[in-house]
């Protein structure tokens, strides 16, 4: 496998004729693999260090989670905000309707509001405080994503957080191997390994935030191969 530059081939995820099974099937293992692997631990974590940043006057803060899939990601924040008696709602956006569909029918007792669209469409009536996305950008090209990040800039008041995944010969070949023994989906076995190979090397990203203009930003590698970048406004 060449880890020197990142893989363009597209996920079968990204894809919009899969049966809502297939979909469902997905989710529910994705949520596990965050859950087991940090992958939440590293969202609340973007969360803590942002919040501090944010102008807390006006209340509830509105966090934004663009590319929600099933919702997982914002599911673990909402409990932790509400374990901590904070005053938060949360809005997830994807473009898939049948991900929508999954988040919806799961969540029944958090304040999130989900929305199908692509998010360059929406247009909020309030500007979220913090804007972020979880195992989203891999998915994109290099000239995607300085769009992307340019964007994130515009419509949070305070700043962004990516949760995303570092390509690594290691954290390829463990995840296959994990999917292959334990998993029963086929969107998670083929998009799993796929995913570490569509990820980033640090100075791949000091190279898209200089191209989208960013400075203040933070790099932080995290434990199971994943990066928490951290931009403030």
């Amino acid at each position: 496998m060449d880890f020197s530059v990142r893989s363009n081939k597209p996920e079968l995820i990204d894809r919009f004729d899969l049966p809502f099974e297939e979909i469902k099937r997905n989710m529910y293992e994705l949520e596990k693999i965050n859950s087991l692997l940090g992958g939440h631990r590293i969202t609340i974590r973007g969360f803590q260090i942002l919040c501090k940043h944010v102008n807390q006057a006006e209340n509830p803060l509105l966090i934004c989670e663009i590319g929600c899939g099933g919702g997982d990601n914002l599911f673990a924040l909402a409990l932790w905000c509400r374990n901590q008696k904070l005053n938060v709602s949360f809005l997830g956006i994807d473009i898939n309707p049948n991900c929508i569909q999954y988040a919806t029918k799961k969540n029944k007792a958090f304040p999130v509001t989900f929305i199908i669209s692509d998010y360059r469409q929406v247009a909020f009536e309030k500007k979220p405080d913090i804007i972020f996305s979880s195992l989203f950008c891999h998915h994109f090209t290099d000239i995607q994503l300085v769009e992307m990040m340019r964007w994130l800039r515009i419509n949070s008041s305070s700043g962004f957080f990516i949760n995303d995944l570092h390509r690594h010969l290691l954290a390829y070949h463990s995840i296959r191997l994990l999917t292959f023994l334990f998993s029963k989906s086929r969107l998670v076995k083929n998009d799993a390994p796929l995913s570490v190979l569509k990820g980033f090397k640090r100075k791949e990203w000091n190279v898209l935030f200089f191209k989208a203009q960013l400075i203040r930003y933070e790099i932080h590698w995290k434990w199971a191969f994943r990066w928490l970048v951290i931009i403030k406004n």
